[in-house]
């Protein structure tokens, strides 16, 4: 959902929050809104994740020449245990002192296990985090991307994280869980390119738990939207309800950028960014 993918420029290591308060202090005051940019971050990285799974696993069965996907820096493996063509199992290991592209610093391993097509009716594919980090933040959890395309011409996939858990640098911790419908609207045609693909996000939510034990539910308020190509949410809003926080992300007019902004009820509006 969040600056997904869901690929990430830069992420804010030292802090998860940048904040200039366009009116007053209230909500900073009374809430912990770390969990707000958390969820943000949760969200570009299990994109990002999901991305790296697309890229690494993406093959043309055709053997025509297709535009090169955005690269991995980790060392890529392929098994298939049965000894059939699926499931096919990818480890992409970017090894214990991590390797950088784009800015953005990885370690530990992606385990990433294809039952079959992923442009195909039924497949899944499974990301699991294994010792895994991104800048100074541990990520733990799986990911299950699954295709329930039922008109062609309209590509569409539920994206479902389970036992989802971020740590900081300071060390605070946020569990999550959730899911969100995926359709492609562009790109469509050249199934074995992914540059020119854009998804949106219709529809879906999820939940993040602070180490203090509070919740706040996420939740699509007008469709998300997703290029490829841009390693940002564009589009869209999210309603954010939980304690003192009951607002909107609203992450702008489909500009490619870090930037976006939580309005509170009250009015107070928020500028942040990762």
């Amino acid at each position: 959902m969040k600056k997904t993918i869901i690929l990430i420029t830069a992420i804010c290591i030292s802090a998860l929050l940048y904040v200039s308060c366009s009116s007053n202090d209230e909500v900073v005051n009374q809430a912990d809104t770390t969990s707000i940019s958390a969820s943000v971050v949760i969200d570009a990285i299990n994109e990002m994740d999901v991305n790296t799974g697309l890229t690494v696993t993406n093959s043309n069965p055709t053997g025509k020449t297709a535009e090169t996907p955005n690269p991995t820096c980790g060392n890529v493996t392929v098994a298939t245990p049965n000894g059939t063509a699926y499931p096919k199992v990818f480890t992409v290991d970017y090894g214990t002192s991590g390797c950088t592209i784009n800015q953005i610093t990885r370690k530990g391993k992606l385990k990433i296990t294809l039952s079959g097509p992923i442009i195909t009716t039924g497949s899944k594919m499974t990301v699991e985090r294994i010792d895994y980090s991104v800048g100074n933040l541990k990520l733990e959890g799986t990911i299950e991307y699954t295709n329930t395309t039922t008109v062609a011409t309209v590509p569409q996939w539920t994206r479902k994280v389970t036992n989802g858990k971020l740590t900081d640098a300071a060390g605070r911790v946020f569990t999550n869980s959730g899911s969100v419908t995926v359709k492609q609207t562009a790109g469509v045609d050249t199934p074995y390119v992914l540059e020119d693909n854009v998804y949106e996000m219709p529809e879906g939510n999820h939940t993040v738990t602070s180490e203090k034990g509070g919740s706040i539910v996420l939740t699509v308020l007008e469709t998300l939207v997703k290029k490829y190509s841009c390693d940002y949410i564009s589009k869209g809003k999210l309603k954010i309800e939980g304690g003192f926080l009951n607002g909107v992300v609203n992450y702008g007019n489909n500009d490619c950028d870090n930037k976006y902004t939580y309005t509170h009820e009250s009015g107070a509006t928020y500028t942040l960014g990762m």
